[in-house]
């Protein structure tokens, strides 16, 4: 081979290597701007670097009482500026909800939630929110439009969102029950509905 063919052939696959190296590039950004299902790449959600987030499939289970790991110690500032502190909630029921402005199917689940918890709060039921990786206007905003009465944590930073690493939440929007013990006692993977959550209330707050 020529010298002249040479440097034809080194460039020509050089130009190759870019060409795939630019589009592996453009496949990897594209799945790490991808969080919550229905969610535009560039709108308030998690950041490049942090795929984490993504579309769950509704999956609910039951765990076992034996089986029950202890919730974190979860403590935050609401997104009307009071304190939470999880624990003070230990000896009640309560439903924990992982959501965000920028999820669409948090959108569809939010009427369902707000419904079951203005149903069982007279029962003993407690809610809370985790308003995950948001901006402050989007999410109050949220809140108005579907009438949500519980309070949200902010967790713009993703460490209360962490803190739940045994039993991770990390499909937005994803739901925990815990029980009176302030265990992890069921779990929704994905958006919920009327019907499963209150189904997985029935068997947790009848124990």
């Amino acid at each position: 081979m020529s010298p002249r063919a040479r440097s034809i052939r080194a460039v020509s696959v050089s130009a190759v290597s870019t060409a795939l190296a630019g589009a592996g590039a453009m496949v990897v950004a594209a799945v790490l701007l991808t969080g919550c299902a229905g969610t535009p790449a560039g709108q308030t959600g998690p950041g490049a670097g942090d795929s984490r987030y993504v579309a769950g499939d509704g999956s609910s289970r039951v765990i076992k009482p034996a089986d029950r790991k202890p919730a974190p110690r979860a403590r935050g500032t609401t997104l009307d500026g009071e304190p939470f502190d999880l624990a003070t909630l230990r000896g009640k029921v309560v439903v924990v909800n992982f959501w965000a402005s920028w999820c669409a199917p948090c959108r569809g689940e939010a009427p369902a939630l707000e419904q079951v918890y203005r149903e069982h709060k007279a029962k003993g039921v407690e809610f809370a929110g985790v308003d995950i990786k948001d901006d402050p206007d989007p999410a109050k905003a949220f809140v108005r439009k579907f009438k949500v009465s519980y309070p949200s944590v902010v967790d713009q930073d993703g460490q209360v969102t962490l803190a739940f690493r045994d039993v991770p939440p990390n499909a937005v929007p994803s739901t925990l029950i815990l029980d009176r013990q302030g265990r992890i006692a069921a779990s929704v993977i994905g958006a919920t509905t009327y019907d499963r959550l209150t189904r997985l209330l029935g068997q947790v707050t009848g124990e």
